[in-house]
């Protein structure tokens, strides 16, 4: 190990950032050294933008997969080494491109769940889609963390190594009420894997997720995260405001819960097309006078 290397792992964990964003940042930089076989710490702007232009153009990197090179390479240079660069000019990062999530409908959220053969893998994404769960964080639910008293569950060290409660439904408490007599796990965790003392992994939820995706013949993708997205939009359709939604889904600021308005029916579709302002009958296109002669 670099020291280079041991340094930029010790400005990490001084700054307490999760165990996932190290293995992240540690790994782009790794790829950066390799790519010219030389130390960050000898290369500058102008291979920094080189390596920018081989990510975007030669292995056709989505924008959103390079904010993390951009992130990783902006700590290391601003942190590690302590370089007083606008960082913005020398190390850009691209803008994305906004899209919109493809919501399931209710009825199509039921057909899905129905189609999981796996009880844990039923209950897990059952569980994603009644309280608004990351698939991270429900993997990771503790007996402890579910609350018949106040009919909440304790979400602990969520994203960005935030705790909070979500709500409990009165359904989804006789599911995991059922999975427990049925299954009985051992251990710290409600969903145990297959490694002892660890939480099922979220790459196994995600192929039990793809399997039942087949099974169900949905047109409309499906992923553990759809479930999550699924949630806030009912909610918001259902009149809960966007606040109580912000606090549920953990987000950091209303803003990205609010991206959900430009999805939910009850917002979307509130005006009147001025189509349906017209007279009716809508007058039909005339036909062409059929030619006289070929």
């Amino acid at each position: 190990m670099t020291t280079l290397r041991t340094r930029m792992m010790e400005d990490m964990q001084v700054r307490n950032l999760s165990r996932h964003t190290q293995d992240a940042y540690l790994l782009q930089i790794s790829q950066f050294a390799r790519h010219f076989a030389k130390s960050p710490a000898l290369l500058g702007p102008e291979d920094i933008r080189a390596y920018q232009v081989y990510l975007t153009n030669e292995k056709k990197l989505a924008p959103r997969s390079v904010h993390v090179t951009v992130a990783a390479l902006r700590f290391l240079y601003r942190v590690t080494l302590g370089l007083d660069w606008d960082f913005d000019q020398v190390i850009p990062c691209p803008k994305a491109p906004k899209t919109l999530a493809v919501i399931l409908s209710p009825e199509e959220v039921l057909h899905f769940l129905g189609c999981i053969k796996s009880f844990k893998h039923h209950a897990i994404l059952t569980t994603c889609y009644a309280a608004g769960l990351r698939i991270s964080e429900a993997t990771r639910l503790k007996p402890e963390g579910i609350d018949r008293q106040r009919m909440v569950l304790r979400v602990e060290q969520g994203k960005g190594q935030k705790d909070r409660y979500v709500m409990l439904s009165a359904r989804l408490l006789e599911l995991l009420t059922n999975y427990w007599r049925a299954v009985r796990p051992t251990g710290v965790w409600m969903f145990p894997g297959a490694v002892v003392g660890e939480p099922i992994s979220t790459s196994a939820v995600d192929a039990a997720c793809r399997q039942a995706h087949r099974m169900s013949k949905l047109s409309k993708p499906v992923t553990p995260h759809s479930l999550r997205h699924a949630f806030a939009v009912h909610l918001l359709e259902a009149g809960t405001d966007l606040r109580t939604i912000q606090l549920l889904l953990g987000h950091r600021s209303l803003s990205t819960t609010a991206q959900y308005l430009r999805i939910a029916t009850n917002k979307v579709c509130a005006a009147t097309s001025p189509l349906e302002l017209l007279p009716r009958p809508i007058p039909k296109a005339s036909s062409p006078p059929a030619p006289e002669h070929f």
